[in-house]
């Protein structure tokens, strides 16, 4: 499992991707959040890869009062409209994703110490992904979201600058 910025090689078949009905109120259209992202200078689109073929698509945007409602005090990334293809699911993508996202943002960012994002209160499967790959869950809803409240969360890719066993959230 890796991951890597969307070429126009790849765009295609992130394009290509689908999500579960059930599901697109959370997500959004890939396509058009791929078109979204590539407009947005503060954005980077994100495919995910089982070895060479493309079975996912997330949004990093380094801009993260857009994701969090706020500054989260530390250098931070956010993660924006995370899909599995739906006829991908159940294999254990989602988990080695998050990982490989992790890692890549720590490769490629090593300043940025947060990975946050917002997962609405009825995902219940993502919000249990979510935690799953780490990711602590801050207490504070998020109520910028069109398919309403959603639960903030942060997963620690550097220690803080200011307390290096600052814990989360």
């Amino acid at each position: 499992m890796s991951v890597s910025v969307v070429s126009p090689m790849l765009a295609p078949a992130v394009r290509a991707l689908q999500v579960a009905p059930e599901q697109l109120q959370f997500v959004g259209d890939t396509a058009y959040n791929l078109d979204q992202t590539r407009l947005d200078p503060n954005s980077e689109a994100m495919a995910v890869l089982a070895g060479e073929r493309v079975v996912g698509f997330y949004r990093l945007d380094f801009s993260v009062a857009a994701i969090a409602g706020r500054p989260l005090g530390e250098p931070s990334v956010g993660l924006r409209a995370y899909v599995i293809d739906r006829r991908e699911q159940g294999r254990g993508y989602g988990s080695a994703a998050m990982l490989a996202c992790a890692e890549d943002l720590r490769r490629r960012y090593p300043d940025r110490r947060l990975l946050a994002l917002t997962v609405n209160v009825r995902n219940r499967s993502a919000y249990g992904a979510y935690l799953k790959a780490g990711f602590a869950d801050t207490g504070e809803l998020y109520h910028g979201g069109s398919a309403g409240p959603q639960h903030l969360m942060l997963l620690r890719l550097a220690p803080s600058s200011s307390s290096p066993d600052h814990p989360l959230p």
